[in-house]
Protein backbone atom coordinates (compact mmCIF):
# COMPACT_ATOMS: atom_id res chain seq x y z
CA UNK A 1 0.00 0.00 0.00
CA UNK A 2 1.36 3.42 -0.94
CA UNK A 3 0.83 6.80 0.60
CA UNK A 4 -0.35 9.68 -1.56
CA UNK A 5 1.44 13.01 -1.74
CA UNK A 6 -0.21 16.42 -1.92
CA UNK A 7 0.08 16.46 -5.72
CA UNK A 8 -1.76 13.17 -6.01
CA UNK A 9 1.27 11.02 -6.85
CA UNK A 10 1.80 7.74 -5.01
CA UNK A 11 4.76 7.57 -2.66
CA UNK A 12 6.33 4.28 -1.72
CA UNK A 13 6.36 3.68 2.03
CA UNK A 14 9.89 3.00 3.21
CA UNK A 15 11.31 1.28 6.27
CA UNK A 16 12.12 3.38 9.36
CA UNK A 17 15.41 5.25 9.34
CA UNK A 18 18.67 3.77 10.54
CA UNK A 19 18.61 6.25 13.43
CA UNK A 20 15.25 4.98 14.67
CA UNK A 21 16.42 1.41 14.16
CA UNK A 22 19.59 2.03 16.19
CA UNK A 23 17.56 3.61 19.01
CA UNK A 24 15.30 0.57 19.49
CA UNK A 25 17.26 -1.13 22.29
CA UNK A 26 18.04 1.97 24.40
CA UNK A 27 14.44 3.21 24.08
CA UNK A 28 13.07 -0.16 25.17
CA UNK A 29 15.54 -0.26 28.07
CA UNK A 30 14.49 3.22 29.22
CA UNK A 31 10.84 2.24 29.07
CA UNK A 32 11.50 -0.81 31.22
CA UNK A 33 13.56 1.22 33.72
CA UNK A 34 10.83 3.84 34.16
CA UNK A 35 7.83 1.49 34.06
CA UNK A 36 7.29 1.82 37.81
CA UNK A 37 6.26 5.45 37.39
CA UNK A 38 3.02 4.36 35.75
CA UNK A 39 1.82 1.82 38.32
CA UNK A 40 -0.87 4.11 39.73
CA UNK A 41 -2.33 4.84 36.29
CA UNK A 42 -2.30 1.14 35.39
CA UNK A 43 -4.03 0.25 38.66
CA UNK A 44 -6.79 2.75 37.82
CA UNK A 45 -7.52 1.27 34.37
CA UNK A 46 -11.15 0.30 33.59
CA UNK A 47 -12.18 -3.04 35.07
CA UNK A 48 -12.78 -6.03 32.83
CA UNK A 49 -15.92 -8.09 32.31
CA UNK A 50 -14.44 -11.59 32.32
CA UNK A 51 -14.43 -12.03 28.56
CA UNK A 52 -11.84 -14.37 26.98
CA UNK A 53 -8.77 -12.67 25.54
CA UNK A 54 -6.07 -14.41 23.52
CA UNK A 55 -2.63 -12.79 23.24
CA UNK A 56 -0.58 -13.46 20.10
CA UNK A 57 3.21 -12.81 20.18
CA UNK A 58 5.38 -11.25 17.51
CA UNK A 59 7.88 -12.87 15.17
CA UNK A 60 10.06 -15.51 16.88
CA UNK A 61 8.54 -14.64 20.27
CA UNK A 62 6.55 -16.89 22.57
CA UNK A 63 3.89 -16.31 25.23
CA UNK A 64 6.66 -15.16 27.57
CA UNK A 65 6.92 -11.90 25.60
CA UNK A 66 3.31 -11.07 26.50
CA UNK A 67 3.58 -11.97 30.19
CA UNK A 68 3.26 -8.36 31.41
CA UNK A 69 0.18 -7.73 29.27
CA UNK A 70 -1.39 -11.00 30.37
CA UNK A 71 -0.89 -10.21 34.07
CA UNK A 72 -2.26 -6.70 33.56
CA UNK A 73 -5.43 -7.88 31.81
CA UNK A 74 -5.93 -10.70 34.31
CA UNK A 75 -5.75 -8.23 37.19
CA UNK A 76 -8.38 -6.11 35.46
CA UNK A 77 -10.73 -9.09 35.39
CA UNK A 78 -10.35 -10.52 31.90
CA UNK A 79 -9.74 -14.17 31.10
CA UNK A 80 -6.41 -13.51 29.39
CA UNK A 81 -4.55 -16.46 27.90
CA UNK A 82 -1.44 -17.03 25.83
CA UNK A 83 -1.77 -18.69 22.48
CA UNK A 84 0.06 -21.84 23.62
CA UNK A 85 1.68 -22.51 20.23
CA UNK A 86 5.30 -21.86 21.13
CA UNK A 87 7.45 -19.42 19.18
CA UNK A 88 5.82 -17.51 16.36
CA UNK A 89 7.50 -18.84 13.24
CA UNK A 90 4.74 -17.71 10.92
CA UNK A 91 3.01 -20.34 8.83
CA UNK A 92 5.31 -22.99 10.32
CA UNK A 93 3.52 -22.42 13.63
CA UNK A 94 -0.07 -21.57 12.71
CA UNK A 95 -0.49 -23.09 9.23
CA UNK A 96 -0.66 -21.30 5.89
CA UNK A 97 -4.26 -20.26 6.56
CA UNK A 98 -3.95 -20.13 10.34
CA UNK A 99 -5.41 -23.59 10.93
CA UNK A 100 -3.62 -24.30 14.23
CA UNK A 101 -4.41 -20.85 15.58
CA UNK A 102 -8.05 -21.08 14.53
CA UNK A 103 -8.32 -24.38 16.42
CA UNK A 104 -6.94 -22.67 19.53
CA UNK A 105 -9.39 -19.77 19.21
CA UNK A 106 -12.27 -22.18 18.57
CA UNK A 107 -11.50 -24.14 21.73
CA UNK A 108 -11.45 -20.97 23.83
CA UNK A 109 -14.63 -19.64 22.22
CA UNK A 110 -16.43 -22.92 22.85
CA UNK A 111 -15.67 -22.60 26.55
CA UNK A 112 -16.15 -18.87 27.07
CA UNK A 113 -17.73 -17.20 24.02
CA UNK A 114 -16.30 -15.04 21.22
CA UNK A 115 -12.68 -14.12 21.82
CA UNK A 116 -10.92 -10.76 21.83
CA UNK A 117 -7.66 -11.20 19.92
CA UNK A 118 -4.72 -8.96 20.79
CA UNK A 119 -1.76 -9.43 18.49
CA UNK A 120 1.68 -7.84 18.64
CA UNK A 121 3.46 -7.21 15.31
CA UNK A 122 3.20 -10.47 13.31
CA UNK A 123 0.75 -11.73 15.94
CA UNK A 124 -1.61 -8.92 14.99
CA UNK A 125 -1.46 -9.91 11.34
CA UNK A 126 -2.38 -13.45 12.35
CA UNK A 127 -5.24 -12.15 14.51
CA UNK A 128 -6.66 -10.40 11.46
CA UNK A 129 -6.32 -13.61 9.43
CA UNK A 130 -8.37 -15.52 12.01
CA UNK A 131 -11.01 -12.79 12.09
CA UNK A 132 -11.38 -12.97 8.31
CA UNK A 133 -11.51 -16.77 8.31
CA UNK A 134 -13.78 -17.27 11.34
CA UNK A 135 -15.52 -14.04 12.40
CA UNK A 136 -18.01 -16.13 14.39
CA UNK A 137 -15.22 -16.92 16.88
CA UNK A 138 -13.92 -13.38 17.30
CA UNK A 139 -15.38 -10.52 19.34
CA UNK A 140 -12.83 -7.91 18.26
CA UNK A 141 -9.23 -7.53 17.12
CA UNK A 142 -6.63 -5.22 18.63
CA UNK A 143 -3.30 -5.01 16.84
CA UNK A 144 -0.14 -3.51 18.33
CA UNK A 145 2.56 -2.28 15.93
CA UNK A 146 1.36 -4.77 13.30
CA UNK A 147 2.33 -3.89 9.69
CA UNK A 148 -0.79 -5.33 8.04
CA UNK A 149 -1.67 -2.40 5.77
CA UNK A 150 1.31 -2.32 3.41
CA UNK A 151 4.34 -4.10 2.01
CA UNK A 152 6.48 -6.10 4.39
CA UNK A 153 9.48 -4.42 2.79
CA UNK A 154 8.51 -1.21 4.59
CA UNK A 155 10.12 -2.78 7.65
CA UNK A 156 13.64 -3.43 8.86
CA UNK A 157 12.83 -7.05 9.64
CA UNK A 158 11.59 -8.43 6.33
CA UNK A 159 14.75 -10.47 5.75
CA UNK A 160 14.42 -11.95 9.24
CA UNK A 161 10.78 -12.74 8.48
CA UNK A 162 11.72 -14.63 5.33
CA UNK A 163 14.52 -16.51 7.11
CA UNK A 164 12.44 -17.49 10.16
CA UNK A 165 9.22 -18.37 8.35
CA UNK A 166 10.63 -19.85 5.14
CA UNK A 167 8.17 -17.70 3.15
CA UNK A 168 9.04 -15.07 0.56
CA UNK A 169 7.20 -11.77 0.53
CA UNK A 170 6.93 -11.88 -3.26
CA UNK A 171 5.41 -15.37 -3.34
CA UNK A 172 1.97 -15.13 -5.01
CA UNK A 173 0.34 -17.12 -2.20
CA UNK A 174 1.86 -14.84 0.45
CA UNK A 175 0.82 -11.74 -1.49
CA UNK A 176 -2.75 -13.03 -1.81
CA UNK A 177 -2.94 -13.84 1.89
CA UNK A 178 -1.52 -10.42 2.80
CA UNK A 179 -4.11 -8.67 0.63
CA UNK A 180 -6.89 -10.60 2.34
CA UNK A 181 -5.53 -9.74 5.78
CA UNK A 182 -5.37 -6.05 4.88
CA UNK A 183 -9.05 -5.99 3.91
CA UNK A 184 -11.62 -4.42 6.22
CA UNK A 185 -12.45 -6.80 9.06
CA UNK A 186 -15.97 -8.13 9.68
CA UNK A 187 -15.51 -7.50 13.43
CA UNK A 188 -14.54 -4.36 15.40
CA UNK A 189 -10.86 -3.56 14.96
CA UNK A 190 -8.39 -1.25 16.65
CA UNK A 191 -4.80 -0.60 15.58
CA UNK A 192 -2.27 0.81 18.03
CA UNK A 193 0.74 2.24 16.20
CA UNK A 194 3.75 4.53 16.49
CA UNK A 195 5.30 6.80 13.88
CA UNK A 196 8.60 6.54 15.80
CA UNK A 197 8.72 2.73 15.51
CA UNK A 198 12.22 1.71 14.51
CA UNK A 199 11.39 -1.66 12.96
CA UNK A 200 8.16 -1.20 11.00
CA UNK A 201 6.76 1.86 9.25
CA UNK A 202 3.97 3.23 11.43
CA UNK A 203 1.90 4.21 8.41
CA UNK A 204 1.31 0.56 7.49
CA UNK A 205 0.19 -0.38 11.02
CA UNK A 206 -3.27 1.18 10.66
CA UNK A 207 -5.80 2.12 8.01
CA UNK A 208 -9.07 4.01 7.58
CA UNK A 209 -11.19 0.90 8.17
CA UNK A 210 -10.28 0.52 11.85
CA UNK A 211 -9.97 2.65 14.95
CA UNK A 212 -6.38 3.93 15.12
CA UNK A 213 -4.60 4.97 18.31
CA UNK A 214 -1.18 6.55 17.99
CA UNK A 215 1.39 6.12 20.74
CA UNK A 216 5.03 7.12 21.02
CA UNK A 217 7.04 3.93 21.34
CA UNK A 218 9.84 1.77 20.08
CA UNK A 219 8.87 -1.56 18.54
CA UNK A 220 10.83 -3.65 21.02
CA UNK A 221 8.86 -3.96 24.22
CA UNK A 222 5.84 -2.09 22.85
CA UNK A 223 3.50 -4.69 24.38
CA UNK A 224 4.79 -3.73 27.85
CA UNK A 225 4.59 0.05 27.42
CA UNK A 226 2.14 1.53 29.96
CA UNK A 227 0.60 3.83 27.32
CA UNK A 228 -0.18 0.79 25.17
CA UNK A 229 -1.61 -1.23 28.07
CA UNK A 230 -3.86 1.68 29.05
CA UNK A 231 -5.01 2.11 25.45
CA UNK A 232 -5.97 -1.56 25.30
CA UNK A 233 -7.84 -1.32 28.59
CA UNK A 234 -9.71 1.76 27.37
CA UNK A 235 -10.71 0.11 24.08
CA UNK A 236 -12.01 -2.97 25.85
CA UNK A 237 -13.70 -0.87 28.51
CA UNK A 238 -15.49 1.19 25.83
CA UNK A 239 -16.68 -2.02 24.19
CA UNK A 240 -17.95 -3.32 27.55
CA UNK A 241 -19.75 -0.05 28.30
CA UNK A 242 -21.49 -0.07 24.91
Amino acid sequence: MDAVSGNGHAMAVTAPSKALWAAEVPRAAWMAATWWRHRAALAAAPRGDGRPVLLLPGLFNSDRSNAVMRRFLTRLGYRAEGWGLGRNLGAKTVGAEGEALIARVAALAAAAGPVTLIGVSLGGIMARLVAHQRPDLVREVITVSSPFAGSGRATNVWRAFEWVTGERLDDPAVLARSARIAGALPVPATAIWSRSDGLVAGSICHDAACRAIEVRSSHLGVQMKPEVLLAIADVMGDDHAS
